[in-house]
């Protein structure tokens, strides 16, 4: 037996830190320091294999061959159903580890075949320009918490000894465009909208959810560099938080210290930083450089040990220096990877995240009687569309064309005519679209976005968009078929929320799809043909125009998502219609009055009065009334997703806590002022007219301001005095611009 396999760190039924510390205390100054990029090399000597830190899992298992592909992280959260969250995310995690092991017997240790995920992206979507806001769950804080809460425990699992993979949220934390100049942008924000929008989700993942990495933004937050931040990483990360895992950088953002934001002048002063304020990984090379650090006195190797414990830490709590029949996560089996389970699990995810938009005079359901229809559109037979960005690779894809002639069957011809691409186009497809349309009973029309219009910088034609209307020649596609007076229904394939007005007002019916996955032509065609009752919900706001938005850079909530948007969107945030009709009745709280600081709970029953079973989002807001602080419009502060036959009906319960009648004074601090709320309950925002049902009831806050993180103490009224402008963001640095993949 040789020395290391004698050694305390790999006797299993010692003490995990006992072990994390004696393989730590054993290595060079170097060998430590190779285990503190991505690449993490083998320590042979010890008996250390290598080790990539990357991999993705967005909506599936990333970059490492067959996997199931899910609707992508924007579909699923408008599905707003968190156990189909943590359904999804177990079987991620499930072929995950099956991959993961395959690999190791093939003595494949190389990047996206690792355990350590770079997923979920719960940043903020405030404006649907950004690119990237496809990866996310949305605009809201609390939706993206509790639906990151679920992914986040489906990727961990719930072993007592050992964590099934790592999820690591990201990118912490004010993080949302634009992509160009993320290398060296500034985003200001006050305590109030940090402590209100950005953070609450990532507090969420961290201490329910456990999550045991964070990954840090490219960009500074009020002049901190996030991978280098005190405040974020220290102040509040760890010491608030109680945060015990490992922090790794965006990819280059180490870098972007020192080559784009200038804090410091060179890579070893940048590496020592990060290290020092608590960026325990690097997603680069840059770390390498902290030898030099060392010996010019800029960090020591006690800073160094608490990273790689930090990391050897995670690495043993996966079991990989352990014997896998001890570890029941290295059991599962390869054929776990897009299974028929799977598959079928995509399905229904696919089919709850369609969101029906419009439907005159129940235009939809199609009849399954139709014996010519036509499928039009660039995104009507086209698998990338299908699977967004971030996506492993399906052992099959089922487009909407195909969809449709699945479903449909061979007693029924279905027709097929591009139209246009989704940014370009000629005069001879829009001609053949319109000669097929006419002859035809319905048309299909499949439009919308791609990754070559919205996406990762560097990794696409163009990463966001300046524009929300359809680009190309989609919208004169869709005029020229209504011309052609042929019933259409619109589709919508995107990852972001489009300008769609001139359909709005035209069109008998539109449905949004988003990338809806590998069987997301399954799912679209049963919604289309009511084989499925569509009960999705948006998980954004869509406005009318960008003229609608304030300045992409301004990092300021006012203005910004339904919270605090004061005009009239296309769609509001929460909307989606149904096949049956829901009524709400009885909506009564456990108390109308309470004092500050004490919690309430509203009752509410539920009736399906339709001839169809269908599910309903209900939707519990809350608004402040009396508030010296600024306020959200409405503040979703519960949500469930159930399911009604016909003539049934059922009794909903929702906690309103103390702390969800907070607001934020100026200093991001909580307090619960004496005054009034407004709890409303429905299918969608509290807003008169909506086509939605909904209840509201007064509740009345009375006693002296409270604060929810000083129970010991009363908070003294402050006086309101306007609030200093945040600083403006710079302008984008104009050298070369590394381009990161995370």
């Amino acid at each position: 037996m040789s020395e290391h396999e004698s050694a305390v760190y790999h006797d299993p039924d010692r003490p995990m830190d006992e072990r994390v510390r004696d393989l730590v205390a054993r290595m060079t100054l170097e060998e430590k320091i190779s285990q503190m990029v991505h690449p993490a090399a083998a320590i042979e000597r010890l008996g250390v294999p290598a080790y990539n830190w990357w991999n993705e899992c967005l909506h599936g298992v990333g970059r490492a061959g067959i996997a199931t592909v899910f609707p992508q992280a924007i579909g699923l959260a408008a599905t707003w159903n968190t156990d189909l969250m943590l359904e999804v995310a177990t079987a991620i995690s499930d072929e995950a580890r099956a991959k993961h092991h395959q690999a190791a017997r093939e003595g494949n240790r190389g990047i996206y075949y690792g355990l350590t995920f770079w997923t979920p992206n719960i940043n903020i979507f405030r404006d649907p320009r950004w690119g990237r806001g496809q990866e996310t769950y949305g605009e809201d804080p609390y939706l993206t918490a509790r639906l990151g809460v679920a992914f986040v425990r489906g990727l961990q699992g719930d072993d007592p000894d050992y964590l099934k993979v790592v999820a690591t949220p990201k990118h912490f934390a004010v993080h949302s465009g634009p992509e160009e100049g993320r290398h060296s942008f500034d985003a200001r924000v006050s305590e109030r909208d940090l402590r209100e929008t950005y953070l609450p989700a990532f507090e969420a993942t961290v201490r329910e959810a456990g999550a045991w990495s964070v990954m840090g933004a490219y960009n500074r937050t009020n002049g901190e560099a996030c991978c280098a931040s005190p405040t974020l990483l220290g102040k509040i990360l760890r010491e608030e938080w109680g945060f015990e895992g490992y922090v790794v950088s965006d990819c280059g953002a180490i870098k972007d210290i020192w080559a784009h934001h200038q804090l410091v002048e060179t890579p070893e002063e940048a590496a020592a930083l990060a290290v020092r304020e608590g960026c325990d990984l690097n997603c680069g090379a840059t770390y390498e450089h902290l030898l030099k650090a060392v010996e010019q006195g800029l960090i020591d190797e006690a800073t160094i040990d608490v990273a790689v414990t930090r990391l050897f830490t995670a690495r043993f709590k996966l079991g990989m220096f352990d014997p896998d029949e001890r570890v029941a996560y290295a059991q599962i089996p390869y054929e776990v990877n897009d299974c028929a389970e799977h598959r079928a699990l995509a399905l229904e995810a696919a089919r709850q995240s369609i969101v029906l938009l419009k439907n005159d005079d129940g235009f939809l359901p199609l009849s399954r009687d139709l014996r010519k229809v036509a499928v039009i559109g660039p995104n009507a037979d086209d698998v990338e569309v299908l699977l967004g960005n971030y996506s492993g690779t399906p052992s099959s894809a089922v487009t909407p064309l195909q969809g449709v002639r699945n479903l449909l069957g061979p007693d029924a011809e279905v027709v097929y005519a591009r139209g246009c691409g989704v940014t370009d186009g000629t005069e001879a497809e829009l001609t053949e679209a319109v000669a097929v349309a006419r002859e035809a009973e319905a048309a299909i029309v499949c439009l919308g976005l791609s990754q070559e219009v919205e996406g990762e910088e560097g990794a696409n034609k163009q990463a966001d968009r300046t524009e929300l209307a359809l680009p190309g020649m989609q919208e004169r596609l869709l005029r020229e078929l209504y011309l052609a007076s042929v019933p259409t229904v619109l589709v919508l394939l995107n990852g972001s929320a489009v300008a769609i007005n001139w359909a709005d007002a035209a069109l008998p019916a539109i449905v949004e799809a988003w990338y809806p996955g590998e069987e997301g032509g399954t799912a679209l065609a049963e919604v289309l043909f009511g084989v499925y009752n569509p009960a999705g919900r948006l998980p954004v706001t869509f406005y009318r125009s960008e003229e609608q938005l304030p300045p992409f850079e301004d990092y300021a909530m006012a203005g910004h998502t339904y919270r605090y948007f004061e005009g009239e969107p296309l769609y509001r945030f929460g909307h989606g219609l149904s096949y049956t009709r829901f009524v709400y009745n009885g909506l009564t709280l456990s108390s109308r009055e309470i004092q500050a600081g004490e919690s309430v709970e509203a009752r509410v029953i539920v009736r399906n009065l339709g001839e169809r079973a269908g599910d309903e989002v209900v939707q519990c807001y809350l608004k402040d009334v009396r508030s010296s602080y600024p306020v959200p419009i409405h503040a979703l502060v519960g949500f469930r997703r159930i399911h009604l036959e016909p003539g049934k009906d059922q009794v909903l319960t929702f906690p309103i806590s103390s702390d969800q009648m907070a607001v934020r004074d100026r200093q991001g601090r909580p307090v619960i002022q004496p005054g009034e709320f407004i709890v409303s309950i429905g299918g969608g925002q509290p807003i008169e007219g909506s086509p939605l049902p909904y209840l509201s009831e007064t509740l009345t806050v009375a006693g002296k301001p409270y604060r929810p993180d000083r129970p010991d103490l009363h908070a003294k009224e402050e006086p309101i005095a306007p609030e200093p402008e945040p600083t403006p963001p710079e302008e984008p640095a104009a050298d070369d611009q590394q381009n990161g993949d995370d």
